[in-house]
């Protein structure tokens, strides 16, 4: 008798929605597994920020009857150290689009935040000091967006009411129904006018450090950076140096390292306000990445082509 393929997901689902026999079960990171790890044929991981390696060390070597590696998070630049422990022949898919609305939510939160001074008003709220001051608006700012997937392509239209000049940049120059996209090669060009840049692209070969000391020093006094993206896109220790000065503000979801350790500047420091690596998780992205998966799991038992594949698993980290 031919077993039904075995399917591990995150949470529990309406199984019998997947339009096939299948042998479902749920793991939610820990060590004790469900049924035996060899026999899984479609396994999505838990999302876990800051805990990702840890889940796929204590999986990967034990699935050698795996076909499908489906994540949740739409980077998947930390697989790239576990890609020799699949087995030949695994597709491997993201949860691209899944987090987009939830995260260009957070990034217009931190901008606002940065903009009209509620980090400064939080201090001086816990030290328990009324001192009116006055700061900025986003009306009539032009804000750079870096990346035109889900989330940046979000950030724009989020920005366009508050009354901002927004500056869509992606890997390539395009011109589309929204108006025009600049190349990530114009970046300098365009750094010098922006006074916010907010950071949406994947973390890959091309964009680590993409803002780095030189790209933060062509920013004007004042101007804001918000990264929803991966640390590694922003140089730290750079933003960190300009934050100090008073000359940048920094609105950060996520960090390099990550997380921040204990005794970290930016901990502390006045200009910047972080969140822990929050910014998709919230019911919404209970509800879109269920649904995503129930998708992806019906294509996978009726032998559909599923969506978000990598186009080799030897490509993680580099696909845009």
């Amino acid at each position: 008798m031919t077993e039904n393929p075995v399917v591990w997901l995150p949470r529990k689902t309406d199984a019998e929605s997947f339009g096939g026999a299948l042998d479902v079960h749920y793991w939610d990171g820990g060590d004790a597994f469900p049924s035996d790890p060899a026999k899984v044929g479609f396994l999505a991981p838990p999302l876990a920020p800051g805990r990702e390696r840890t889940v796929l060390e204590r999986i990967l070597p034990r699935v050698g009857g795996l076909e499908v590696l489906q994540l949740l998070s739409s980077g998947h630049e930390y697989l790239r150290p576990f890609l020799p422990m699949l087995p030949p022949g695994v597709r491997v898919a993201t949860g691209r689009g899944v987090h987009g609305q939830a995260t260009a939510e957070h990034a217009t939160a931190l901008l606002l935040a940065m903009t009209r001074g509620l980090d400064v008003f939080q201090r001086r709220q816990q030290r328990e000091v009324w001192r009116p001051s006055r700061f900025s608006t986003l009306l009539g700012k032009t804000v750079v967006v870096l990346g035109q997937g889900a989330v940046g392509s979000a950030v724009a239209s989020r920005l366009a009411p508050f009354g901002c000049r927004v500056v869509r940049v992606a890997r390539s120059a395009r011109d589309t129904p929204d108006g025009r996209v600049h190349a990530i090669a114009e970046l300098h060009d365009l750094l010098p006018e922006a006074d916010a840049v907010v950071v949406c692209v994947p973390l890959t070969a091309g964009t680590r450090g993409l803002l780095g000391s030189a790209e933060l020093s062509l920013l004007p006094d004042g101007a804001v950076v918000v990264n929803v993206a991966r640390g590694e896109i922003v140089d730290t220790p750079a933003l960190v140096e300009e934050v100090a000065a008073g000359r940048l503000k920094a609105g950060l979801d996520v960090t390099a390292p990550e997380p921040l350790p204990s005794g970290h500047p930016l901990w502390a420091l006045p200009g910047a306000l972080v969140t822990p690596h929050t910014a998709a998780f919230t019911e919404a992205f209970d509800v879109a990445s269920a649904a995503f998966l129930e998708q992806q799991v019906r294509r996978y038992a009726r032998g559909e082509a599923l969506l978000n594949v990598l186009a080799s698993s030897g490509a993680a980290g580099d696909a845009p």
